[in-house]
C-alpha cells in the first residue's frame, strides 16, 4: 500500500511538472509563431528601428523603437531609486534591525508584495503625480512617476531574496572579521555584503524584471505617449502598455504588430532571466 501511495504520489509530480513545462511551450509557440513572421514580413529593423507607431495611418506604421527606449528608461530609473533602498534595507534588517522591530517590518514588507499593482497604479497617481507636478513642472504623467512608482514595487523582491542572501553567510566570516579588529560596520560592508554579492545581483535582476514586465501601474501614470522621451518630465509609452492599451481593439496586421511587441518584450525577460541563472550557478560553483 505504501508502495502504491509514492507511486501515485510520483504521477501527480510528474505530471504537474508536464503541465508547467506544455504551458510555457504552448505559451512561447503561440507568441513566436505569430509575432515573427510579422517581423520578418514588415522589416526586422524597420519593426525594431522604426521611430513611429501610427497603426490608424494609411499605411500603418509599426516602429516600436520609442517603446523600447521607454522601458529601458523606466526600468532603469526603477534600479536607481529601488535598488539602493532595497539592499540598505536589507542589510538593516538583517543585521541592525531590532527583534521588536523586526517581527513588524518583515510582514509589512511581504505585504508590498501582495499589493496589486493596480492599486500602485492608483496611489502614484492621486500622490505621485500631483507631487511631481507641482514641484518640477511638466503634468506629471513622465518616467519620473513611472520610475519613482517602479522603484516601490520592486523592494520586496530586492529586499527579500538580499536578505536572504546575508544570511546565507556563514556567521563565521563576521566574527573572524571582528576578531581582527573591524568595526560592526565595516566588517558587514567590507565582509558580508561581498561575500553575498552573487545572491543580491541575482535579486536586483529579478528586481528589474518585475519592472520591465509591469503594466497596470505603468498605464495610468507614465502618460502613454509613444515618442523617445528628452526628459524625465516626458510622458513615455513602455512595451507593455503599448500591447494592453491596444490590444482590446486590434485586428489583423495591426493585432500581429502587437504580438510581434510581446515577442520582443519576451526576449527582454530571457535575457534577465539567463543573466539570473549565470550568477546562480556561479554562487553554486
Amino acid at each position: 500500500m505504501k508502495n502504491t501511495k509514492e507511486s501515485v504520489m510520483k504521477g501527480i509530480f510528474f505530471l504537474s511538472a508536464c503541465f508547467s513545462i506544455i504551458a510555457l511551450l504552448l505559451i512561447v509557440i503561440f507568441i513566436f509563431a505569430n509575432g515573427v513572421p510579422f517581423m520578418f514580413e514588415y522589416g526586422f529593423f524597420k519593426f525594431i528601428f522604426g521611430m513611429e507607431w501610427a497603426p490608424t495611418n494609411t499605411p500603418a506604421t509599426y516602429g516600436i523603437f520609442p517603446m523600447i527606449i521607454g522601458s529601458l528608461y523606466v526600468t532603469a530609473g526603477a534600479a536607481v531609486v529601488g535598488v539602493p533602498i532595497g539592499v540598505l534595507t536589507a542589510v538593516f534588517m538583517a543585521e541592525f534591525c531590532p527583534p521588536i522591530l523586526y517581527k513588524v517590518l518583515k510582514p509589512a514588507v511581504n505585504l508590498m508584495a501582495a499589493i496589486p499593482s493596480i492599486v500602485y497604479g492608483f496611489f502614484a497617481l492621486r500622490v505621485f503625480t500631483p507631487l511631481i507636478r507641482d514641484t518640477f513642472g511638466g503634468n506629471g504623467y513622465s518616467v519620473m512617476t513611472a520610475s519613482v512608482l517602479l522603484g516601490i514595487m520592486i523592494l520586496p523582491t530586492v529586499i527579500g531574496l538580499s536578505e536572504s542572501a546575508l544570511r546565507a553567510v556563514p556567521r563565521t566570516y563576521y566574527t573572524g572579521s571582528v576578531a581582527l579588529g573591524a568595526t560592526h560596520e565595516r566588517s558587514i560592508f567590507k565582509v558580508l555584503l561581498p561575500a553575498a554579492k552573487s545572491g543580491i545581483i541575482s535579486s536586483v535582476i529579478l528586481g528589474i524584471g518585475r519592472a520591465i514586465g509591469e503594466t497596470m501601474a505603468v498605464v495610468l501614470i507614465a502618460g502613454n505617449q509613444a515618442i523617445v522621451p528628452d526628459s524625465l518630465l516626458s510622458g513615455v509609452r513602455t512595451l507593455t502598455t503599448n500591447i494592453v492599451i491596444e490590444m482590446a481593439y486590434a485586428t489583423g496586421e495591426h493585432r500581429e504588430a502587437l504580438i510581434a511587441t510581446a515577442v520582443v518584450l519576451f526576449g527582454f525577460i530571457l535575457i534577465i532571466n539567463s543573466i539570473f541563472l549565470y550568477f546562480k550557478n556561479r554562487e553554486a560553483k
